[in-house]
């Protein structure tokens, strides 16, 4: 991990370096392109329209984007408002760098459509937009950075990129001005270019007003009026300006760093804050035309061809932050050289002559980062018809249209066609997003740790322990290495090397910050900074395995935790839930929630209950009521999910939030039902308490909600506490479970567990584009009752026409690890690339799940499955595999009705 104090300290000449600080600090601010629209005048418009579909806020290159696409999805009465004249804010100085390429398949597909309509547009408008093919040099200094460069190259073979890892000196003949003496290998994707800003904007908006959508610059937003129904809905009415009010029930917020002022006029959160973002220009180099584009992520570091000149440019770990008045167009700040010099050894180094070039312009503009340092897109919880545009942490013009496309969709279909939850303003909690704190500490690490390597394990530093739940105090002191989502603190793994306590964020030792040193937690981290099994592997081991053949406790109690009640809430839930809720009271089922195009919005289990006694385990209300229990990581997009559905619906009903009154905890493992039951009097026989049931009863004389229920596969109950009786409840199972071998396990443990089995992940083994049928879980849809629910017709018309692809089960012999991501061979092609990998501890080898298309684009079925020959593709080297259409653990679902009739594979 990249840590305060990290220098380049690799000069390649002490001199050159001074002659380029020399140059620099006497070059002018300026941007490298001929054409700037400012340079274009305007008239003050004299009035606007009276009403519009949708009022896009914002002429850089996302508001362009978006009214571009909304107007090809048939939305000609599309506005954009720009307070200046278009690009003016951040797009104006971009330094325009186009990649292929990132550890994300959504990330790879939205740059895919980005790429694709720069290239297209010319001859859609007649308008240059700019676009040079001229490729792509990602720069290695170790084996783990091109270990991560190798995992890019596999899953850009599905999607057809074309990628090559070249030793230094296959990089040398590439690039001759390269210095390659420190480079260990180097990713070339000559598919890479750049593009002008202006130009883009201009070809972009031209075919949007060809299909009948305005732009008004010169137009400052004064006010957005909101509304609220019959119902209780608040929903966008209006936008005002100084030359009229635009009726209209849709805005999209595309200002970038004024953003949270715009969405401050509506009442919503807008979690972004500004920084200076800098990069210089040389004079001319002989030899640089037709060079690729650079970066060395080691360095921090990217350099740009821009003509016969280079840009260079990178993240530094020290960034300014800064408040960007609402005048502040076509502007630059002057560059702090002691902010950007971190980059000139990086610089000099990767390219020598560099330090003997000349600087010919400065540009150092306001930027907009996020706390995860992904955009902030889709429509607001706060307030509907309240779309998010914003937030594009540096890559407005790689995601442009990718995102423009999807937000376009949600606006018009309601939601996006591919899977934008890490982009959706919902991944992040409402009681974090108007939190100071937390926006500029998470801001400020993601921007810091933007080049970092991705490894599948990494935590923040920053703002932890936001949210902490009964037990936090107890497992830290047993050692736990916690993980962060949406803020909670959750159990990922025990140490057994004693307390790791979160500190307060350093700022990585900048900014007058004093760096935390000892930082056991930030140690343990880094334990998982490979793409190796860990070293705490067999720990995770131990936790899983003991859970296989004792009995283990989890400590969930970041779900999210919810109830259904009110006079509509058997419609509602029916509506919903895709599986069949007329069950009767002391059911639990395992479903889904669907969009209208039969995409998974989530998995859950709902539990149908009877009026309580008024604890948050059991509430007062009358009727029939239902607890629905989510993933914590995903609770705010579950609980937005919910209520949208029943506004939309107009359900009279209410959606009561307990998630921070109550803590979960899962007991599982062959011994759970003779551990529990020597704390209560309930029979927990087979007979009296089956699977997918849930009671109230007493554990250890404190009154929990039980379900009998299983994330890993195995006999067991998650006991849902009042969080006062947290501690005594966990202590009592803990003093009963230490005869049985009871262990304290944690998410890293859920997560093998779980893959073992078979069992999905939202978000990752399923996902919004991805429907119940392709994932496996068409017995969550109640096709065979005539009641409607959300995404049933799409559901009914795939089953008719059949998947054109399907989740499967790989695993290999040869012992090495599987992350995701890898790509999937079928005989000689590549047809598909693993959504989630893990180690099987019980079956002793590496597990993943994919989803499988066909070669041709025909309806895959199970005998296209059964009959290739497969093979997974680990860091460049292929490995055969084992396809299997049902879980290779425990096919038959014995275990979780308490049946231990036969051993654990490894123990055959």
């Amino acid at each position: 991990m990249w840590r305060a104090g990290h220098v380049i300290g690799r000069l390649h000449a002490s001199v050159s370096r001074t002659v380029l600080v020399r140059n620099l600090t006497k070059a002018s601010s300026g941007v490298p392109y001929d054409r700037v629209i400012k340079d274009q005048p305007k008239d003050l418009p004299q009035s606007v329209p009276s009403s519009a579909d949708v009022v896009v806020i914002g002429g850089g290159v996302i508001g362009c984007a978006t009214m571009y696409y909304l107007t090809k999805l048939g939305v000609g009465n599309t506005v954009l408002l720009e307070k200046d004249d278009l690009t003016a804010g951040t797009t104006w100085h971009t330094a325009g760098l186009v990649w292929r390429l990132r550890p994300n398949d959504i990330d790879i597909q939205l740059m895919a459509c980005s790429r694709g309509l720069m290239m297209s547009l010319e001859e859609e408008t007649g308008v240059d937009t700019g676009w040079i093919n001229n490729g792509g040099l990602f720069i290695a200094s170790n084996k783990e950075r091109l270990d991560e460069y190798k995992r890019l190259m596999s899953l850009g073979k599905f999607f057809g990129i074309e990628s090559h890892v070249l030793g230094p000196e296959e990089t040398k003949k590439l690039y001759p001005l390269l210095n390659v003496d420190d480079v260990y290998g180097t990713l070339y994707s000559p598919g890479d270019g750049t593009i002008d800003p202006a130009g883009y904007c201009t070809a972009m908006t031209r075919a949007a007003t060809n299909r009948g959508g305005k732009v008004i610059t010169k137009c400052p937003v004064q006010g957005i009026q909101t509304g609220q129904n019959d119902y209780g809905t608040t929903r966008v009415e209006a936008v005002d300006t100084p030359y009229g009010s635009i009726k209209t029930n849709c805005v999209v917020n595309c200002t970038g760093v004024w953003a949270p002022n715009i969405g401050q006029m509506a009442g919503v959160k807008v979690p972004l804050l500004a920084m200076r973002h800098a990069y210089i220009v040389t004079e001319r180099i002989e030899g640089i035309q037709n060079m690729p584009n650079v970066r060395d992520h080691d360095a921090s570091l990217y350099l740009k061809l821009q003509g016969d000149a280079l840009s260079v440019g990178g993240y530094e770990p020290n960034p300014m932050f800064c408040e960007v008045e609402n005048d502040f167009a076509f502007s630059l700040y002057d560059l702090d050289w002691d902010v950007f010099s971190v980059h000139i050894d990086g610089a000099v180094n990767r390219v020598p002559v560099i330090g003997e070039t000349g600087v010919k312009s400065t540009v150092c503009g306001p930027e907009s980062f996020t706390p995860d340092h992904k955009p902030l897109l889709g429509e607001s919880p706060e307030v509907r018809g309240f779309y998010h545009g914003c937030g594009f942490n540096s890559m407005g013009m790689n995601g442009s249209a990718g995102c423009a496309q999807e937000l376009a969709r949600w606006v018009v279909n309601g939601r996006p066609s591919l899977d934008m939850y890490g982009y959706d303003i919902r991944r992040f909690t409402q009681k974090l997003t108007d939190h100071p704190k937390w926006i500029k500490e998470r801001s400020h690490e993601a921007y810091a740790k933007n080049y970092s390597i991705v490894y599948p394990h990494d935590e923040p530093l920053a703002s932890r322990d936001m949210r902490t739940d009964a037990l936090h105090e107890i497992l830290r002191a047993k050692g736990c290495v916690f993980q962060e989502r949406e803020g909670w603190e959750r159990p990922g793994w025990y140490s057994l090397d004693g307390p790791a306590k979160l500190l307060d964020y350093d700022y990585y030792g900048y900014y007058d910050y004093k760096l935390n040193n000892p930082n056991i937690y930030n140690d343990r981290l880094t334990l998982d900074y490979t793409f190796d099994f860990p070293s705490h592997h067999d720990i995770i081991g131990k936790e899983c395995l003991t859970c296989r053949e004792k009995v283990a406790i989890f400590d969930m109690s970041y779900f999210g935790k919810y109830y259904l009640t009110g006079p509509d809430a058997q419609k509602a839930a029916d509506w919903i839930f895709s599986n069949d809720m007329a069950k009767t009271v002391g059911t639990t089922v395992y479903t889904c929630m669907l969009n209208s195009r039969g995409g998974v919005e989530s998995d859950l289990t709902v539990s149908i209950i009877e009026p309580g006694t008024g604890g948050p385990h059991a509430p007062k209300f009358g009727g029939t009521g239902f607890y629905v229990a989510v993933g914590g990581g995903a609770a705010q997009h579950n609980y937005t999910h919910i209520k949208t559905a029943m506004e939309d619906m107009k359900f009279v009903c209410d959606l009561l939030n307990h998630s921070d009154n109550m803590g979960l905890l899962s007991i599982q493992g062959p011994h759970s039902r003779d551990l529990l039951q020597s704390l209560t009097d309930a029979d927990l026989g087979n007979a009296a308490f089956p699977f997918s049931t849930n009671k109230v009863l007493k554990i250890a004389g404190h009154e929990v909600r039980a379900l009998r229920l299983s994330f890993v596969g195995e006999l067991g109950w998650e006991l849902h506490v009042p969080n006062e009786s947290c501690v005594p409840v966990y202590n009592a199972v803990m003093e009963a479970g230490a005869k049985y071998g009871i262990v304290d396990a944690g998410y890293r443990a859920i997560d093998s567990l779980s893959i073992e089995k078979g069992y999905r992940h939202w978000h990752a083994d399923i996902r919004p584009d991805d429907t119940p049928l392709e994932g496996g879980l068409g017995f969550t849809c109640k096709l065979k009752t005539a009641t409607p629910f959300l995404g049933r017709e799409a559901i009914e018309k795939q089953k008719a026409e059949g998947v054109k692809r399907k989740i499967a089960c790989f695993t290999i012999d040869e012992h090495v690890p599987l992350h995701g991501l890898e790509a999937i061979w079928r005989d000689d092609a590549v047809v598909g690339f693993l959504r989630r990998a893990d180690y099987a501890f019980a079956l002793g080898k590496s597990i993943g799940y994919g989803y499988i298309h066909h070669p041709n684009g025909e309806v895959v079925t199970s005998d296209f499955l059964k009959t290739g020959r497969y093979k997974i593709e680990h860091l460049g080297t292929e490995f055969p595999a084992h396809i299997h259409l049902k879980s290779p653990f425990d096919p038959g679902n014995k275990r979780v009705k308490g049946i231990y009739d036969t051993p654990l594979p490894i123990q055959k």
